[in-house]
C-alpha cells in the first residue's frame, strides 16, 4: 500500500516536473517573444521616431502619446510577467512543501530540482533585470530623442519668427527710408519755392534798380547836356577876346616903316598869337576835353577793393591757372563774405574745381551758390552745371532733377534751353 502511494506521489512528482519543464519553456518562448517584441517596438520606435523628425510639432506630440501609451502596455506586460513568477514561486513552495513529506531517497533528486529551480529562477531573474533595465534605457532614450526632436522644432521655429521679425523690420527701416527721402524731397521743393520766390523778389528789386538807375542817368545827359552848353559859350566868349586882342595890337604897331610896322605886326602876332592859343586851348582842353579823363581816373580810382581783386582772380581762371583761381576766390570769400561779387566768386570757385575734375567739391560749391545766395543771377547757371557734374559722375538721376529744377525755376533763362537739351539726350540714351 505504502509502494502504492509512494509510486503515486513519484508520478506526481514527475508530473509536477514534466508541469515545471512546460512552464519553463512557456517562459522562455513568452520571454523571446518579449525580446521580439521589444526588438520590434525598438525599431518602430526608431521608424516613429525619423517620422517624428520629418512632421510638425502636433503630429509628435500624437506619437510622443502612442510611445507613452506602448511603454504603459509593456510596463503591464512585465507586471504580468512579475505576476507569472510570484505564481511560480508559490508553485516551487508547494513543491518545496511535498519534497519535505518526501523520504531521504528522493532528498537528491529535491536538491538537484531545487538547485536547477534557482539556477532558472537566476536566469530568469537577471532576465528580467536585464529587460527592466533596457526598457527604461529604451525609455530614456525615447524621452531624450523627443525632446532633443522638441528642441530642434522650438529652435527652427524660432528662426522662421526671428527671420519673418528681421523681414518686417527691414520694411519698416526702408519705409521710413522712403518717407525721410520723401521729406527731403519735399523740403527741396520747399526751399526751391523760397528760391523762386526770393528770385522773384530780386528781379523786382532788379527792375526798380534799373528804373532808377535809368532815372540817373536820365539826370547825368541833362547835366552833360547843360555842360556841353556852358563850355560852348565860354569858347565864344574866348574867340571874341583873341579877336579883340588881335585887333588892339593891329592898331597899336608904329605907322613910320613897313619893316617895323611888319615886325610889330609879327611881334604881336608870334607872341600873343601863341598865348591867345594857349589861353583859349586852356580853358577848352579844361573844359570839355580834360574833364573826361579826370572823370575816368576818378572813377577807375573809386573801383572797390572787391572788384580789383576779383578782376584779378577771373584774370587767373581765364589764364588756366585752376589752383590759383581756387585759392584766390576762397581767399576773396574769406575777404568780402559780403560782397556783391561773393555768389560770382563762389560760381567760378565750383568752376574751377570742375575743370579740375573734382567734382563733388564743384557740386558743393554750386549748392553754396544755391543756398547762400539765392537772389543771385548765377543761381540758374550754378544749377545747370551741378547736373554736368552729377552727369560726369555717371548720377543720371540726381543731374535730371538738377536740369529739371532748371527748366521749373528759370524757364526763361539761357540755361533753361541747354537744360532741356540736356533732357532729351538723357531720354534717348535710356
Amino acid at each position: 500500500m505504502i509502494i502504492v502511494v509512494l509510486f503515486a506521489f513519484l508520478t506526481g512528482c514527475v508530473a509536477q516536473q514534466a508541469d515545471l519543464l512546460q512552464t519553463e519553456k512557456v517562459l522562455q518562448q513568452r520571454i523571446k517573444q518579449q525580446d521580439e517584441q521589444l526588438s520590434q517596438t525598438r525599431a518602430r520606435q526608431s521608424q516613429e521616431i525619423s517620422t517624428l523628425r520629418d512632421q510638425d510639432l502636433p503630429q509628435l506630440r500624437g506619437e510622443l502619446e502612442r510611445a507613452l501609451y506602448q511603454t504603459q502596455d509593456i510596463q503591464a506586460k512585465q507586471e504580468d510577467v512579475k505576476h507569472r513568477l510570484a505564481q511560480l514561486e508559490q508553485h516551487t513552495k508547494k513543491l518545496e512543501q511535498l519534497t519535505a513529506k518526501m523520504d531521504t531517497d528522493n532528498t537528491t533528486r529535491h536538491a538537484w530540482v531545487q538547485k536547477s529551480l534557482d539556477n532558472q529562477e537566476a536566469k530568469f531573474t537577471s532576465k528580467l533585470e536585464e529587460f527592466s533595465k533596457s526598457m527604461d534605457h529604451a525609455v530614456e532614450t525615447l524621452k531624450r530623442d523627443i525632446v532633443d526632436i522638441v528642441q530642434r522644432t522650438n529652435d527652427t521655429l524660432s528662426k522662421r519668427v526671428d527671420a519673418k521679425l528681421d523681414e518686417q523690420h527691414k520694411g519698416v527701416s526702408e519705409t521710413q527710408h522712403h518717407l525721410s527721402q520723401v521729406s527731403e524731397k519735399f523740403s527741396q521743393f520747399n526751399q526751391a519755392l523760397t528760391g523762386f520766390r526770393e528770385a522773384l523778389v530780386g528781379l523786382n528789386e532788379r527792375v526798380e534798380q534799373q528804373e532808377r538807375t535809368a532815372q540817373q542817368v536820365a539826370a547825368i545827359t541833362k547835366t552833360l547836356e547843360v555842360m556841353k552848353q556852358q563850355a560852348a559859350s565860354r569858347f565864344e566868349e574866348q574867340e571874341r577876346r583873341i579877336d579883340s586882342l588881335v585887333k588892339s595890337l593891329e592898331q597899336a604897331g608904329s605907322k613910320s616903316g613897313r619893316q617895323q610896322a611888319t615886325k610889330s605886326s609879327q611881334r604881336p602876332a608870334a607872341s600873343v598869337t601863341p598865348e591867345g592859343i594857349e589861353t583859349a586851348s586852356a580853358p577848352v582842353a579844361i573844359g570839355a576835353p580834360q574833364e573826361s579823363p579826370v572823370a575816368e581816373s576818378a572813377q577807375n580810382g573809386a573801383e572797390p577793393p572787391d572788384r580789383v581783386k576779383y578782376e584779378q582772380v577771373l584774370t587767373l581762371f581765364r589764364g588756366g591757372d585752376l589752383e590759383g583761381a581756387r585759392q584766390g576766390f576762397a581767399a576773396f570769400l574769406l575777404e568780402y563774405p559780403n560782397s556783391d561779387l561773393a555768389p560770382n566768386a563762389r560760381y567760378w570757385q565750383g568752376e574751377a574745381y570742375y575743370g579740375k575734375k573734382d567734382f563733388q567739391k564743384a557740386i558743393d560749391a554750386y549748392d553754396r551758390v544755391e543756398t547762400d545766395y539765392p537772389r543771385s543771377e548765377k543761381v540758374p547757371a550754378a544749377m545747370l552745371k551741378k547736373g554736368y557734374a552729377y552727369l560726369a559722375l555717371k548720377d543720371v538721376k540726381r543731374a535730371s532733377s538738377a536740369f529739371k529744377q532748371v527748366l521749373t525755376l528759370y524757364p526763361k533763362s539761357p540755361e533753361a534751353g541747354k537744360a532741356s537739351g540736356k533732357l532729351a539726350q538723357l531720354k534717348e540714351v535710356r
